[in-house]
């Protein structure tokens, strides 16, 4: 969805409940555990968050409650959501004058313990999202090797609407800019 103004509170609640029983834009649910499929654009970014138990304890807690949207031009609607599949959230926008809100629901969560601890969790573009894909958020513990501590983003994507093909390579500016800001607010979430 694309407006010029920021969409009301009512306006978010009637399309997220629109999309809850929509299906996934992709086939490829819950590939991005493994990696990606063929035909889409991966982007893989990590950032070393500290080390120990007590840094990986602030990351995963992060994640769980969507610290990596306070970014200023991206907002999460509701950051109040559970972390569980088939939980639906949409993701709002502000970028060159316009908003855009795009639609997902968490396909999997992460609560590993071997051979890394790990916390996290995917979700993935419904219908009514400008992309197609998926994007993993996870946080990991290396307690065996080095003691260090990473958040790891890692995403496919494809354009999914007309205005998303048109404006491909803003979009892509857009995706680099979005997981430079997600590390770096990572980054603060878990060493405060």
């Amino acid at each position: 969805m694309y407006a010029l103004t920021r969409p009301t509170e009512e306006a978010i609640q009637r399309f997220i409940r629109s999309q809850s029983g929509q299906p996934f834009s992709y086939a490829a649910t819950g590939a991005s555990k493994k990696g990606a499929p063929r035909g889409y654009q991966t982007d893989h970014n990590r950032i070393k968050l500290g080390n120990g138990a007590a840094t990986f304890k602030r990351g995963a807690d992060a994640v769980r409650t969507w610290k990596m949207f306070e970014i200023g031009w991206v907002e999460l609607c509701y950051p109040s959501s559970v972390v569980e599949p088939g939980a639906v959230v949409a993701v709002l926008a502000n970028h060159l004058g316009f908003w855009s809100l795009n639609a997902c629901r968490i396909v999997y969560t992460i609560d590993e313990s071997s051979p890394l601890v790990r916390a996290g969790f995917a979700y993935g573009t419904l219908t009514q999202h400008a992309e197609s894909g998926e994007e993993r958020f996870s946080v990991e513990w290396n307690r065996e090797d080095d003691d260090s501590v990473w958040f790891d983003l890692f995403a496919f994507s494809r354009p999914n609407q007309a205005l998303s093909c048109l404006g491909y390579p803003i979009a892509r500016l857009f995706q680099k800019r979005f997981a430079r800001d997600v590390l770096q607010a990572m980054l603060r979430a878990a060493n405060e």
